[in-house]
């Protein structure tokens, strides 16, 4: 069976040309990152503020959100949001922790029942405490640097340490910019975008390995190229890949963009931000920081060389005949 689509010559583009542009872009995005974290701060949610959830279903009809926000606002609850979900009759009630315990929390609640009147099913009830917020952003954090340093440690062995070290400044790179678009946005940073975060990871290392696997081969195959030119020739021979894969994969996430409702919004903007962000590092970082630290190219073409096979005996000679 034929391909649907087909790239068949290599394109020659000379991306280390642009490596140097590329480092500068990156350290403005980290710096920009690291001073919205410290001023503008990330927008999170009850998963790690603490708050009550409360997931309703209109019985009459699609809910009229507006309608319902303004009686929420004259209850005095603090901050209220309102998310349609699913289908027009679902709505998400989120607001923030209440001071007095898991009693007021419930206190609120009951407010919200009586202020929105009947033909509403309360289908779901939530309450994170402050205390538990706290040790999910840890844990969070601690996930995410645990994934980078397996990451490291996954590449080193499979490649050389060089290789991991790559692989390891692109991937941070592509989480720490996903953190900074939060930020910029202030869009909600929950349980559901930290897992995209660690989507984002996995989705960037499979393309940086993708590449450096083709280093690898290069290098094998030419051992006396310039490093420069065999960087650019990797990533040339493996640019249709990502850019096919890059294509298809966009098409699932803007489907849950414009499909999956308020609830997955978060979470499909960080896939859709780490699909090009992920590919950008592995075409200008994680590949042209190999140029400066670069690998043992004899311990590569070594372990490629074919071990040389054992002689076979020879032959007996040939038995004389008997004189007669």
């Amino acid at each position: 069976m034929k391909p649907l689509i087909t790239i068949r010559r290599v394109p020659k583009i000379d991306f280390m040309r642009w490596h140097r542009p590329g480092f500068v872009f990156s350290g403005l995005l980290t710096v920009l990152t690291v001073v919205l974290y410290l001023t503008v701060g990330l927008n999170y949610g009850i998963d790690f503020l603490g708050g009550t959830l409360v997931e309703a279903r209109t019985t009459t009809g699609p809910a009229n959100l507006s309608e319902m926000r303004s009686k929420l606002d004259a209850l005095g609850l603090g901050e209220v949001s309102l998310q349609e979900f699913g289908g027009p009759s679902d709505v998400l009630i989120r607001f923030a922790q209440q001071p007095g315990g898991d009693a007021s929390q419930m206190q609120a609640v009951q407010k919200i029942r009586e202020a929105l009147g009947p033909g509403i099913d309360y289908r779901r009830v939530e309450v994170v405490g402050p205390s538990v917020g706290s040790e999910l952003i840890r844990a969070g954090v601690l996930a995410t640097v645990l994934a980078l340093g397996a990451i490291m440690v996954y590449v080193w062995f499979r490649f050389e340490w060089q290789f991991g070290v790559g692989a390891m400044v692109s991937t941070f790179h592509d989480v720490f910019t996903t953190v900074g678009l939060f930020a910029v946005l202030q869009l909600e940073f929950n349980l559901t975008t930290l897992a995209a975060i660690l989507t984002i990871a996995g989705y960037s290392i499979n393309d940086t390995v993708v590449i450096y696997d083709r280093m690898r081969e290069a290098m094998r195959k030419h051992r006396s190229m310039p490093f420069r030119d065999l960087i650019n020739l990797a990533l040339n021979e493996t640019l249709a890949r990502t850019i096919l894969t890059v294509s298809t994969t966009t098409l699932a996430v803007l489907a849950l963009l414009f499909l999956g409702g308020e609830v997955l919004r978060g979470f499909s903007i960080a896939l859709l931000w780490g699909m090009f962000i992920g590919t950008y590092s592995s075409l200008f970082i994680a590949a042209p920081l190999l140029y400066y630290i670069q690998p043992n190219r004899r311990a590569v073409t070594k372990d490629a060389e074919p071990a040389s096979p054992t002689p076979a005996p020879a032959p007996p000679p040939p038995a004389k005949r008997a004189s007669r």
